[in-house]
């Protein structure tokens, strides 16, 4: 890697956090339902938008049997219901339960927490830089 590549070096550090998501590192650590976590993440994201199956597929990049098992695991775990949707009855609707939102707030807490420690020497100027300069980044992306 080119260290005076300023874009080299973001690609470099989106692989490490890649890697990191792939080994699901966050939720295993918290405690989290490793695959599951991902459908309570898609699902966070889309409120208030209902998602359905075909929904965290397309928020997770995954067909749609594998969405179909990762849904079924998080309604075995509890974690998530299915609830007809009230403007067409063909559509189901998932709904986190109160122990899934109580699960995101597990995860949350320790990802804020690892996130906290990783820039604990950091001034409060570089937090807000980052945070600012990391959302419009991620925003870019997906234009």
């Amino acid at each position: 890697m080119d260290k005076t590549d300023p874009v080299a070096a973001v690609e470099a550090a989106m692989i490490a956090i890649r890697r990191r998501q792939t080994r699901r590192t966050f939720a295993v650590r918290s405690g989290g339902p490793d695959p599951v976590q991902e459908v309570l993440d898609a699902l966070e994201a889309a409120a208030p938008e209902p998602l359905g199956v075909n929904g965290v597929a397309a928020a997770l990049g995954v067909d749609q049997p594998r969405a179909s098992k990762l849904v079924a695991a998080a309604v075995g775990a509890g974690l998530v219901r299915r609830e007809a949707d009230q403007a067409d009855g063909r559509r189901t609707n998932l709904v986190l339960t109160a122990d899934g939102k109580a699960q995101l707030d597990v995860v949350h807490s320790y990802r804020r927490e690892r996130f906290a420690a990783a820039m604990d020497e950091w001034t409060v100027d570089e937090r807000d830089n980052f945070a600012d300069l990391l959302t419009r980044f991620v925003t870019a992306l997906d234009r």
